[in-house]
């Protein structure tokens, strides 16, 4: 079976899910788009309802969610109900502010008698939401916010390895009131992302994903002429420059690099340090790494997460190898990781000059790429010497030195003095590489609408 729950840290395969049939896909199509032309005309007010009732599910059985997402991608338990908290603020956030957003935007005319130009917001129809394993809720929930708040339906094909946190989030949207079959999970097979795109109810595709991913599917949304938003891969650079608080930013920068076990596309998987600094950052650096504690994702000592799987582990050795022998150096930091389950050692890699095509590559583990930036302007060529443009963050006693290098990183988001957090009021998306669209905010919600001009004219007016 394509969907299987299997729980990282023991290995175990928990329960097996058979792929959609194409008869269930149409049904799903044929019911998300009569719900879609009821919901359109719902007023604000009452979709703001549902998402306010699925952010008080989510608070409420917080746990169980949070238990879900750790069985089936082995995150640490206590970040899995951070990342149910965060996934109820986005609801409160849309639940709060769709109408305001989408609001009739009345157009400024050089000349009165061009008329009285409104710009307004309409939804499409179904947007289709391929998401990946690393934020099981998460993902899914910055998509279905927006989207249902603007008036779309949304039909989603999760990761294989979570069919059970994919379920779950239809079991959620259906208890917070929303009509039937206007949020579905379909356990979809690969013929069906295209049976799905070409189909003319389809207004356009949301993927979170890997490169390669991204690639297949914004091209068959091409061919079908529809909508996409990619948010791919990612290799941040974390820069400390030489006025930083060197203690803080070492610290920061192990939580940026090891939080959800390393598999986060904002990561801070490129650490650049200026040189003054280096040294005693490394010192801190490996310190805070040696303190990680590698174990059971449901017992509160443990720190260190195994990956999502052993495919993925496995994945990353391969590719560590590959990097190697393409010249870096590479060196175990941190304490012994257990033997059992998808844990992976972390590593500190070096040796990443011009010549090793494997500082251009996304490590999605933990795996540190170290580099020695002579000053501000090295540290600022080797961020910006990168096919990825997702995020980055800057550290410096200077907040505007901070801004300033951040106006040269050229990314969708930049950070000072912190590493790059998902947050429910900010918005999140790349360039380059990374993909493009946006997700979250204003921005996010008018990805799949219609910004529709209505001008008024009068009919004696001139030509």
């Amino acid at each position: 079976m394509a969907y299987a729950s299997t729980n990282p840290y023991t290995g175990e395969v928990v329960a097996t899910f058979a792929d959609a049939t194409d008869e269930e896909v149409q049904v799903a199509l044929s019911e998300a788009h009569s719900a879609y032309e009821s919901w359109r005309e719902t007023s604000f007010k009452d979709r703001a309802n549902v998402m306010a009732a699925a952010a008080a599910i989510l608070r409420r059985d917080i746990d169980k969610y949070a238990r879900l997402g750790t069985l089936e991608m082995g995150k640490i338990f206590e970040e899995s109900k951070k990342e149910v908290i965060l996934s109820a603020e986005i609801f409160e956030y849309y639940a709060k502010y769709a109408e305001e957003l989408l609001k009739p935007e009345v157009l400024p005319v050089a000349d009165p008698t061009e008329g009285k130009a409104i710009l307004v917001h309409e939804p499409l129809g179904i947007v289709l939401a391929i998401e990946p394993w690393n934020f099981p809720f998460y993902q899914v929930v910055r998509i279905i916010a927006p989207q249902l708040s603007a008036g779309n339906a949304v039909l989603l094909k999760h990761a294989s390895n979570l069919p059970q946190c994919a379920a779950i989030c239809e079991d959620l949207m259906i208890e917070a009131g929303l009509p039937k079959g206007l949020f579905r999970n379909l356990y979809a097979a690969r013929p069906h992302t295209a049976m799905i795109l070409n189909d003319p109810r389809v207004c356009g595709v949301a993927l979170t994903g890997s490169e390669g991913a991204g690639v297949v599917i914004a091209g068959t949304a091409g061919k079908a002429l529809k909508k996409a938003t990619m948010e791919l891969g990612g290799a941040d650079a974390f820069i400390v420059l030489d006025d930083a608080d060197v203690e803080k930013a070492a610290k920061w920068a192990v939580m940026g690099r090891h939080w959800n076990a390393g598999q986060v596309c904002v990561s801070a998987k490129r650490i650049i340090v200026a040189d003054t600094l280096y040294d005693r950052f490394l010192e801190i650096y490996k310190k805070g790494v040696a303190e990680l504690k590698a174990g059971d994702p449901m017992d509160p000592s443990t720190t260190l997460a195994p990956l999502s799987s052993q495919g993925a582990a496995d994945d990353l050795k391969k590719q560590v190898e590959e990097a190697k022998a393409h010249g870096a150096k590479v060196e175990v930091i941190g304490a012994p990781v257990p033997e059992k389950g998808a844990f992976f050692q972390p590593l500190l890699m070096t040796g990443l000059d011009e010549n090793n095509e494997a500082r251009h590559w996304e490590f999605f583990g933990p795996v540190t790429q170290l580099y020695r930036a002579k000053d501000e302007n090295d540290a600022i060529r080797i961020a910006n010497d990168s096919p990825y443009g997702l995020g980055g963050a800057i550290f410096t006693a200077d907040e505007e030195r901070g801004a300033r290098v951040a106006a040269k990183i050229r990314t969708g988001m930049v950070f000072v003095n912190h590493p790059l957090i998902p947050k429910a009021d900010l918005p999140f998306g790349g360039i380059a590489r990374s993909g493009y669209g946006r997700e979250l905010i204003g921005l996010g919600i008018k990805e799949f609408v219609n910004h529709k001009l209505i001008n008024i004219v009068d009919i004696d007016a001139p030509v």
